[in-house]
């Protein structure tokens, strides 16, 4: 790292989330190219070669970026729909109009979506896409570009659906593939964008939607898919007791039996939402190592319930928290959802001793990179690691008078990202995207929205 160009933080608090949950009252961060160099207490140290900027972080707090682990960028433009429903209800609802999304659609929404998560600090994104309706153009290209170039760090889970209506699930039949085109599709995505350097930009997962809407076979044979292209694997599970009741009826298991007879249990494994789990279901995601995207707000707007995520933490099950596509998390932001992990999780059985400040940190970070299998290169804030992080601005009438600036950041009010870093490039200056214009990705989402309404009307 000699010759590369050095950025110095320095003055502000820092929680670094490590595996000793080392802080800092007042330290340090060193970037060098898209690496950090050093983190430490008090002033930077002397004499460093190639400093191209000196931020002053004082009032703020500086922390990893945040990492999500599940989303649906495409329901950006089907946003504020069907907000009384049940997840079966819901999907039921919407399924019409996202089998009508085209490429121009899904790239607006796309951008809408990252740009929401971007510009309040996260910096590694992901989306599982799983509604590629025939003639609709090249969707997972669309939604890599728009990642490209909003400048996060990204996953994109290449979903499919092949169990449409005809035979008992939920999509229509016009918005499913075949086995073999969604098995094929999958492969040329992983082998055209899936990047397994160090600091890859981009990588993709296996992720078939969920186990009502895709067949047993798929679930089978995209498990040995990635497996065979060492990629990892990504669906729905545990999502709500009408999910339980439909696996019970129809494969006479639960969804966690289900997924380890289909080889969906593993290390490489993670899977979304996981709110109806007993305690077999717990200690068999543990004894696995399979991870869990925790997404509470989601959860509550579909009164799905409440995870057990305190359990699964003390099982030793790597859990990450996702924003859920924005249909059902019109918000679309990722730091509301340490606040949510934390007071929805109280209401559980564990009630205050539920979770702490600093796991709901731990969940948005660190967690969250060991869901993706991302843990050795970001979620904290150690020399080695890529320079993913991200300065809140705590130091305003909102935040102001809390102490504890871990606190403050989760408790709080929604703290302004003053400065955000992926891969050593800033991407956000004062709540501003840097990558892309804010306006013009406002304008395209309505525009698609409201074509996507007007097509879906006519239909």
């Amino acid at each position: 790292m000699a010759a590369a160009q050095r950025i110095v933080i320095e003055n502000g608090a820092i929680a670094t989330v490590d595996a000793g949950g080392t802080e800092y009252a007042r330290g340090y961060v060193v970037l060098a190219g898209n690496r950090i160099e050093a983190v430490g207490a008090g002033r930077a140290p002397e004499g460093l070669e190639n400093v191209v900027r000196r931020i002053d972080a004082t009032g703020h707090l500086v922390t990893p970026g945040l990492v999500n682990t599940h989303h649906h960028f495409y329901q950006w433009i089907t946003r504020g729909l069907a907000t009384d429903h049940n997840l079966f209800d819901w999907l039921v609802a919407l399924y019409p109009t996202w089998a009508r999304i085209d490429e121009p659609m899904v790239y607006a929404a796309a951008q809408g979506s990252l740009a929401m998560m971007a510009r309040g600090g996260v910096t590694t994104a992901m989306d599982h896409h799983y509604v590629f309706p025939r003639g609709s153009g090249d969707l997972s290209g669309a939604i890599i570009r728009a990642a490209r170039e909003t400048g996060v760090r990204f996953t994109l889970a290449r979903g499919s659906m092949d169990r449409g209506e005809k035979d008992g699930g939920l999509p229509p039949d016009f918005a499913v593939e075949t086995l073999e085109d969604a098995l094929a599709a999958t492969e040329a995505t992983v082998r055209e964008h899936h990047d397994a350097s160090f600091d890859a930009m981009t990588q993709v997962a296996v992720a078939p939607c969920s186990p009502f809407s895709v067949s047993t076979e798929l679930l089978r044979e995209g498990a040995e898919l990635a497996r065979r292209l060492g990629v990892r694997l990504h669906t729905h599970g545990s999502e709500t007791v009408e999910e339980e009741k439909f696996c019970h009826e129809l494969f006479g298991m639960g969804p966690t039996d289900y997924f380890e007879s289909t080889g969906w249990l593993g290390e490489d494994v993670w899977m979304a939402h996981c709110v109806h789990m007993n305690d077999s279901d717990i200690a068999a995601f543990a004894r696995t190592r399979t991870g869990v995207a925790h997404c509470p707000s989601s959860n509550a707007r579909l009164a799905a319930g409440i995870a057990r995520v305190p359990d699964m933490l003390a099982a030793g099950v790597p859990v990450g928290l996702g924003v859920d596509g924005t249909a059902s998390n019109e918000s679309g932001e990722l730091h509301t959802e340490l606040r949510n992990a934390l007071l929805i999780n109280r209401l559980g059985a564990h009630k205050e001793a539920a979770l702490t400040a600093r796991q709901a940190l731990r969940l948005g970070t660190y967690g969250g990179a060991q869901v993706l299998g991302r843990a050795a290169e970001t979620g904290s804030l150690e020399a080695g690691k890529l320079a993913d992080l991200v300065l809140w601005r705590l130091d305003t009438l909102a935040h102001a008078s809390i102490a504890d600036p871990v606190a403050a950041l989760v408790l709080g009010a929604a703290a302004p990202v003053t400065a955000s870093f992926v891969n050593g490039r800033q991407i956000v200056e004062d709540g501003r995207l840097l990558t892309v214009d804010e306006d013009a990705v406002a304008r395209s989402t309505r525009e698609e929205a409201q074509r996507l309404a007007r097509i879906t009307a006519q239909s």
